[in-house]
């Protein structure tokens, strides 16, 4: 049995991007994961193909689940990788989504899958999403970091170059083989508090969603993820205001993130014309048809 599974084949892809997030190490405050579901669910994404477990998946590390489909029928999930296409009209070009399980094994064999499948798709660029911790505080603007595999996208990206070095994940790998195989590759990356390592953290799931945007060039309506945000950053506050130990520990981070944003220059920072162009774009996406 083949590893990768079509299960349809998607005609009529117009210039697709190929994005990817994967569950585990490389997704801090489920941000990554939570962001390519959100834009899935936003998009309409139909599911095409999966990738079988049986070669990539440790099933002591990653347990399959047991579930009752009727109440009495016993059913088998096993971890797995889902792909999906996101037909997207109003927008330049559609997606393919990638998401599931990081495999525990044979991760070059995977991202050579992954790279078989964005060319046979005729996939223009790949797009890794991850999360890492760091220490950074929950009231201010998620930092995002990115890598790109040439000078365009660098300057496209219009973010820090992250300076990363040490043990990495899937979403490393996936990009620097992307890379070796010549396919235009980019890679986002949200920065998470460490002290709410634990909750779910739709804030940075939104400022990926936002800068993911940009990049591909198609808008969603995150008024909803906007709103689980906002939610998350008081409920955070509300906890932090409740020991004064991490009170005072939020209050330094929040002044060397002050101390940093003042060192910007203001040619570093978007023209009131940009992001007047980025929001009637997304007016034309969502707009009706004519």
């Amino acid at each position: 049995m083949q590893p990768l599974q079509w299960e349809s084949r998607p005609d009529g892809l117009r210039a697709p991007a190929v994005i990817c997030a994967f569950t585990g190490w490389n997704d801090a405050g489920d941000a990554a994961s939570a962001a390519l579901s959100f834009i899935g669910a936003s998009l309409g994404a139909e599911r095409f193909a999966q990738i079988d477990p049986e070669e990539f998946y440790d099933f002591q590390a990653a347990r399959p689940q047991i579930r009752l489909t009727d109440g009495r029928t016993r059913e088998i999930t096993w971890p797995a990788v889902e792909v999906f296409a996101a037909r997207v009209p109003r927008a330049p070009r559609d997606l393919i989504l990638v998401q599931g399980v990081e495999p525990s094994m044979r991760w070059r064999t995977f991202c050579g899958l992954i790279i078989d499948l964005a060319e046979a798709l005729g996939t223009q660029l790949v797009v890794s999403l991850g999360a890492l911790l760091a220490d950074v505080p929950h009231s201010r603007p998620v930092a995002i970091t990115g890598l790109a595999s040439d000078d365009g996208l660098v300057s496209k990206l219009g973010l820090p170059q992250a300076s990363y070095e040490g043990p990495t994940g899937i979403v490393g790998v996936l990009h620097a083989a992307c890379a070796d195989a010549g396919l235009p590759s980019a890679s986002l990356w949200a920065s998470v508090p460490h002290y709410v390592a634990a909750a779910p953290n739709p804030k940075a799931a939104l400022a990926i969603v936002r800068k993911l945007e940009g990049l591909v060039g198609v808008s969603v309506d995150a008024s909803e993820l906007e709103s689980a945000a906002s939610d998350y950053e008081r409920q955070v506050s509300l906890a932090v205001q409740s020991d004064p130990d991490v009170q005072a520990f939020v209050e330094r981070l929040e002044q060397a993130a002050e101390e940093e944003s003042d060192s910007v220059r203001p040619g570093d920072l978007p023209s009131g014309d940009v992001i007047a162009r980025e929001f009637q774009r997304f007016l034309r996406q969502q707009g009706p048809e004519r």
